[in-house]
């Protein structure tokens, strides 16, 4: 996901209201999320269906990595000897 340019990326639910489908596409052109404001606080991001993709494969990229990661510092770990015997037991089945 690129920088935020606060000139450009944020922007009131007035104007995200009125300018909606200009919006969509600079989102969709620029890569850069938009900020919506609602009483000058933020309120909600606008990204691409790219952008929120690509966020959820990172985000599932992680989690995976924290949960083997845990694995290992509680012990659920394999010799190779063990994955190899697991491993062909699967493949008899």
């Amino acid at each position: 996901m690129k920088q935020i340019q606060v000139s450009e990326d944020i922007v009131s639910l007035s104007d995200f209201k009125s300018h909606a489908s200009k919006m969509l596409r600079q989102v969709q052109t620029s890569r850069r999320p938009i900020i919506i404001t609602q009483n000058g606080k933020p309120a909600g991001v606008l990204i691409s269906p790219a952008e929120f993709d690509s966020l959820s494969e990172q985000n599932r990229f992680y989690n995976a990595v924290k949960s083997g990661l845990a694995d290992i510092e509680q012990g659920h770990v394999l010799t190779d000897e063990e994955l190899d015997r697991a491993l062909d037991e699967t493949a008899m089945v």
